[in-house]
């Protein structure tokens, strides 16, 4: 079990093993979790590329070309300053 110090800023320091089973580094963003039972659970907010790989692609949408693409720009703004 490891233990930290909370400091007079509301600051502690994450113990080095802690980080490295973690695998947190200098400016990683991590997240606490409350529990029913008033716990807090400490999860690192950190992404792989294999973890989001296609997370914005929809079968569904229809492909466009870019000359699409501007003229629907072009008419939006039209619209927006008329």
């Amino acid at each position: 079990m490891q233990q930290t110090t909370l400091t007079s800023k509301g600051q502690v320091t994450i113990p080095k093993s802690i980080r490295d089973l973690l695998y947190l580094h200098a400016g990683d963003k991590i997240e606490f979790i409350i529990t029913g039972k008033n716990e807090v659970v400490l999860r690192p907010i950190t992404k792989k590329i294999d973890d989001v790989f296609g997370s914005l692609h929809k079968t569904e949408r229809k492909v466009v070309s870019i000359e699409e693409m501007n003229l629907a720009i072009k008419q939006k703004v039209r619209e927006k300053f008329e």
